[in-house]
């Protein structure tokens, strides 16, 4: 087995644009990024309802987010991992009418043509620049991002073989978490929901 750097749980990194900055933490552990997420609404999406080969782009929502993931090879979903076609980066965008991401998180790794986990160099970016790269030999690795500042759009994931392993690897993730903001209709539609079932109680 492959030997993994060990980095710290929760990592501080600044991207700073010419308009704004903001600071993104970025965690190895789950239960940090929970605990550092609990005042947004959370959804997961776990790929299980998907199965097979897709064009790209692929789409889905998860609670209010809507999601769409893009590859050049176009996508697929083996077991409930979601793999790029080809062995180029895969983008998951984030969208919602008056929705802001502020919080991504998943497994992310590497697959060969059989969907087997392959030990590789895997980078996962945010859309701001903010990147997370390791040696990940394994489909459980947890890499978290939260920003405390601009909303997250995307986050994109890609996959270096390693010298002398399999030469073609595919960037895969599973278990896609989302922390968010809802839109103050959404958030309005959940009140009443709950106000209609006390009143059933």
């Amino acid at each position: 087995m492959f030997m993994r750097n060990v980095m710290a749980a929760a990592v501080v990194s600044t991207a700073v644009s010419s308009t704004a900055s903001a600071t993104i933490l970025i965690f190895t552990d789950q239960f940090l990024f929970d605990s550092n997420t609990t005042s947004y609404s959370r959804s997961t999406e776990n790929f299980d309802t998907y199965s097979g080969s897709y064009a790209s782009p692929l789409t889905g929502t998860a609670g209010a987010v809507n999601w769409s993931a893009a590859s050049s090879g176009g996508l697929n979903v083996v077991g409930g991992r979601l793999a790029a076609g080809a062995s180029s980066p895969m983008t998951i965008s984030f969208s919602g009418s008056g929705v802001s991401v502020y919080g991504v998180s998943g497994n992310f790794f590497a697959t060969d043509a059989s969907s087997n986990v392959v030990p590789s160099l895997v980078l996962v970016s945010l859309n701001d620049g903010t990147s997370y790269l390791n040696l990940i030999d394994t489909a459980t690795v947890f890499v978290g991002f939260v920003s405390t500042g601009a909303a997250i759009s995307s986050i994109s994931v890609s996959a270096q073989p390693l010298s002398g392993g399999n030469p073609t690897v595919f960037p895969t993730m599973d278990n896609l978490g989302l922390a968010y903001v809802p839109a103050p209709g959404v958030i309005a539609l959940l009140g009443l929901a709950g106000l209609v079932a006390r009143r059933r109680r």
